[in-house]
């Protein structure tokens, strides 16, 4: 007896059969947007390389927090651009600089309503450019950077933070922010880690976005692109360390690992869709090669199947605003 014929497309005859069967969803809960504060800034300040991206005064930061957390968003990711840098990154931990304050800000704003995350690097506030303290050669200091980590997670949480993002990729550094965060009596503050967080073409647009001072490159401590097997490594150490949640960065060219990491951990696994795949689409967009929004919800939506249980994105508001409710 013949079997039947195989007709796999009659269940994308109509829009409610394709929604009924759809595998992957994406929902406004599971974005977050990540946000630019400038210290010297008296109204929001454009970024060339990211079209509809700003840097925020804190007046306009706290706006768009509040309009996050109305769309239901997930949560913000704060990034601090101050006026002054130094070598030490000091104004990453004082409690007066342009980031402590925004998170506060932030957090006045939507209390508990959204997810309030901060970036704890130190690549925004040193005149070098790096993400940690430099020793007397010119090298990134592991071990001295993890003091200052230790310094800012506590003073981020002072501040109010529900989640610290550790993204310098130096060893030890969830451990180091842990033991800090507990000692402080701050257990409460949850960790974000940037696990595996590779040397990536791009975070060009990110540069533009944090008015990076970079010389040089950060192949020392980003991963190398070509390694899959240790992006898995590092985010199983993160989380002996102490993490409560993974990142793999960037996302569209990393999401193997992404599908890894998630297959590896029993945690929730974010995805960075980072600066440089938002400025392709645009880019391409801009001059009619590509339908922007398919492209934006495509992007979202793969992302979302390799497994992030949520998205760092810069269309998230934008998307969250055309999601069902």
């Amino acid at each position: 007896m013949p079997f039947p014929e195989v007709r796999t497309r009659r269940l994308r005859r109509t829009a409610a059969l394709r929604r009924l069967v759809s595998e992957t969803t994406l929902e406004a809960r599971q974005l977050v947007l990540p946000m630019f504060v400038r210290e010297d800034a008296s109204e929001a300040v454009p970024i060339s390389s990211m079209p509809g991206v700003v840097q925020h005064t804190r007046e306009s930061l706290r706006k768009a927090a509040a309009e996050a957390a109305e769309l239901g968003l997930g949560g913000v990711m704060l990034f601090g651009v101050p006026a002054a840098k130094d070598a030490r990154g000091s104004a990453g931990t004082d409690p007066d600089g342009i980031l402590n304050l925004a998170i506060a800000d932030v957090v006045a704003e939507v209390g508990e309503e959204l997810s309030v995350m901060s970036d704890l690097c130190l690549d925004e506030f040193t005149d070098h450019g790096h993400c940690g303290v430099l020793d007397a050669s010119g090298a990134v200091d592991n071990d001295a950077t993890l003091e200052v980590y230790a310094e800012m997670a506590i003073a981020q949480a002072a501040a109010g933070v529900h989640v610290v993002g550790p993204s310098g990729m130096m060893d030890g550094q969830v451990a180091a922010i842990r033991a800090a965060l507990d000692r402080a009596g701050h257990d409460h503050v949850a960790i974000l880690a940037y696990s595996a967080k590779y040397a990536s073409a791009f975070y060009g647009p990110f540069r533009e976005a944090v008015d990076s001072s970079l010389r040089g490159d950060r192949l020392t401590y980003q991963q190398d692109p070509g390694n899959g097997v240790e992006g898995v490594r590092e985010a199983v150490i993160d989380l002996a360390e102490g993490a409560d949640m993974v990142m793999v960065k960037p996302a569209l060219g990393y999401l193997d690992v992404l599908r890894a990491v998630r297959e590896s951990v029993e945690v929730p696994v974010a995805a960075y869709n980072v600066s440089g795949e938002y400025a392709m689409v645009e880019a391409a967009a801009a001059r009619g090669w590509i339908d922007r929004d398919a492209a934006i919800m495509e992007v979202l939506v793969s992302t979302r199947r390799a497994g992030a249980d949520f998205v760092l994105s810069y269309w998230a508001a934008e998307v969250a605003a055309k999601l069902p409710r």
